[in-house]
């Protein structure tokens, strides 16, 4: 098989005709976003483009999401994701004509710039992918941000079908734009949710001692539970349990006879993810128990840890330094956070890569991800496509 050489300057004109048409494509997304399950409007969105480009793109059983292949069909495949929902939470920023058109819902996460990241370098190596060798399959999933994730049903639908390697792009805004942060192993943790419900007899707050204070016992819980479970995973065990809600009585006077925790719990370890749930309900019934409570737990497992493949790292760590310089690579923080590319490389292997989106002039803070002023130098977009194009050539030059 002859593969395609990089050809730095063909890419460079490519991107030269193309940069202003992805950036407004990112910015149409931007404007109208929707959430997890409801990407109709942007599913049909994304196919129309593709179908100008001459391809033919899928569109997945559950109406949102698609899938296209370039090349080589019914044999391996090198697979480019990027995720297409948006969050549910109020775009503030005002000063952009290209806010979001829908209260209560914003691209806060930055899955619009990973979208046009993934069409732009899957535009170009489709004119520039061979006929033989292994072909080239684009996915624009769903539902990234609902437990456990579209991922899911991407890879129910197909999506990972004779998938070889998979590679993907999260936007970082704690880098600068240029620069591109890179981890083997976990990059990102295991996302789990948990909900206590204890209930007890309730009574009156001036007597206490005859009844269950619930209040009382449900603090403890928020307090004390991290540590128990932790101890009893190992004492070392890197897990995060945070409790984000708690609800209990409405008088002053009335101990409750119920109370209501919400928690979310997270690991980068794939072994302590496997064992945290039992660890969180046994010690949850033993605090119950102890106070003469009764519990009830429900415990939802979200994503595991993205765990990267060293050679696809590797790959991409070659790929970025050629394409945007020596100092170029930075080592990724491993994030306390979730994403549903974890499933994708449990079945086989790959990279998710963190690209940098500050802008470097910019002296103000670097907002966070998720938050209602969130937003991206557009300059990383044609970065993201240098390093995916780039990536996806050489992955494939790699089975010669």
């Amino acid at each position: 098989m002859t593969a395609p050489q990089p050809d730095r300057h063909s890419l460079d004109e490519w991107l030269a005709e193309h940069d202003e048409e992805l950036v407004a494509f990112r910015r149409h997304l931007h404007a109208h976003p929707e959430v997890s399950g409801e990407e109709y409007a942007t599913t049909e969105f994304i196919a129309e483009r593709l179908e100008v480009a001459g391809l033919a793109p899928r569109i997945l059983r559950s109406g949102t999401g698609v899938i296209c292949d370039v090349g080589n069909q019914g044999g391996p495949m090198i697979a480019l994701r990027g995720d297409i929902d948006a969050l549910p939470i109020d775009d503030e920023k005002d000063d952009v004509h290209y806010r979001s058109q829908k209260p209560g819902v914003a691209h806060a996460c930055g899955h619009d710039v990973h979208t046009a990241v993934v069409m732009g370098a899957g535009l170009y190596l489709a004119h520039n992918w061979p006929v033989d060798g292994p072909g080239l399959r684009m996915i624009f999933q769903p539902a990234e941000e609902r437990v456990p994730g579209g991922a899911l049903d991407v890879i129910g639908d197909g999506g990972l079908a004779d998938v070889e390697a998979i590679y993907g792009v999260h936007c970082d805004p704690k880098l600068d734009v240029g620069l591109i942060g890179l981890r083997p192993g976990p990059i990102s943790s295991a996302a789990d949710m948990v909900v206590i419900e204890l209930s007890g007899p309730g009574g009156h707050t001036a007597r206490p001692e005859l009844t269950i204070d619930m209040v009382s016992l449900a603090a403890r819980v928020v307090t004390d539970l991290p540590d128990r479970v932790r101890g009893r995973l190992g004492g070392d065990a890197p897990v995060k349990l945070v409790f984000g809600a708690l609800s209990t009585g409405e008088a002053a006077n009335v101990i409750p006879t119920h109370a209501l925790l919400r928690a979310s719990v997270r690991t980068p370890s794939p072994i302590v993810w496997e064992g945290v749930s039992a660890a969180v309900e046994v010690e949850v019934r033993a605090m119950a128990e102890e106070a003469g409570a009764d519990c009830d737990i429900t415990y939802t497992h979200g994503v595991p840890p993205v765990m990267n493949d060293e050679a696809a790292v590797e790959r991409v760590r070659q790929v970025a330094i050629d394409q945007l310089g020596p100092d170029a690579v930075t080592e990724a923080v491993q994030s306390w956070g979730g994403d549903d590319f974890a499933w994708y490389l449990r079945d086989v292997p790959g990279c998710y890569i963190r690209l940098g989106t500050h802008d470097p002039a910019d002296r103000g803070p670097r907002l966070d991800l998720h938050a209602g002023h969130f937003d991206v130098d557009e300059r990383s977009i044609v970065v993201g496509v240098r390093v995916l194009v780039g990536t996806a050539e050489k992955h494939l030059r790699s089975g010669d």
